[in-house]
């Protein structure tokens, strides 16, 4: 039987290189959970781990008896604890280094992961695409046929943003590098399903951020242009369940900053 996300517990090979496994953190932020994806090359004897997933034993262990222990390198899409949290209990279980963007999540290498980097390994070629808006660390990671997007694009629905000055610009900047890399492309994302074609999902997150910029400059007509942040967001977000507002603010701070900036 050919498996389908959702498959908890389950390593579920996605593309000829690409096998995931979901940890069991289902949630509001995290949708069905954490990806943990697991790359490989067709004759390598080692493999390539995407973000470990939460703190969480048997999730851990899972992943450890996937590769059988193998894991060439882990490689970190950005510092939330869902997806940083099991770091040292694969460690612990494998010896595997671990890079990333952010030196607190570097375990047994001193090179920080850098924006158009390659890295040879496990049977492949990865290229590091530096990937900020939902967070300034995000990167996300190019195959020859897929792209591992961490939470910059979503499996479903969309992704929030940092509350920061620059966040959109560098959201949407993001985006377009995402759809010149990968159009045509596998879109493997670190919460939700996978999608055989980036490009048409990149192109709706585009459409997605210019419709709520829209919104927000119609927000700040009715309210004034000294409204606070979640009075545009009561307005705007009027439709979304209630418990997501805080993480609508996030975004909100940054649409404002944006149009604040750029008009």
């Amino acid at each position: 039987m050919t498996l389908t996300h959702p498959a908890y517990g389950q390593v579920r090979q996605v593309t000829p290189t690409a096998a995931v496994l979901l940890a069991d953190n289902p949630g509001q932020m995290t949708l069905d959970g954490t990806n943990t994806w697991i790359l490989g090359g067709p004759d390598a004897a080692e493999y390539v781990v995407i973000d470990p997933g939460p703190q969480d034993h048997a999730h851990g262990a899972a992943i450890a008896e996937a590769t059988g222990g193998r894991i060439a390198l882990t490689l970190i899409t950005h510092h939330h604890h869902d997806h940083t949290g099991g770091i040292d209990r694969l460690v612990e279980l494998t010896g595997t280094a671990v890079r990333a963007a952010d030196p607190a999540h570097q375990r047994a290498s001193e090179s920080l992961l850098r924006d158009g980097e390659v890295i040879e390994a496990a049977g492949l070629s990865i290229e590091v695409l530096a990937t900020p808006g939902h967070t300034g660390d995000s990167l996300s990671f190019v195959l020859d046929d897929a792209v591992l997007t961490g939470d910059t694009i979503l499996g479903s629905g969309t992704t929030v943003l940092e509350a920061r000055d620059g966040a959109l610009a560098d959201y949407l900047a993001s985006l377009d590098k995402l759809v010149a890399s990968g159009r045509g492309k596998a879109l493997l994302p670190a919460h939700g399903p996978d999608h055989a074609d980036l490009g048409p999902v990149a192109e709706y997150y585009i459409a997605h951020r210019r419709e709520r910029l829209d919104q927000v400059r119609a927000a700040l007509s009715q309210l004034g242009e000294r409204a606070e942040p979640m009075d545009v967001v009561r307005v705007v977000y009027a439709d979304v369940d209630q418990r997501l507002w805080p993480a609508a603010l996030s975004s909100v701070r940054a649409q404002l900053e944006y149009l604040h900036t750029h008009g």
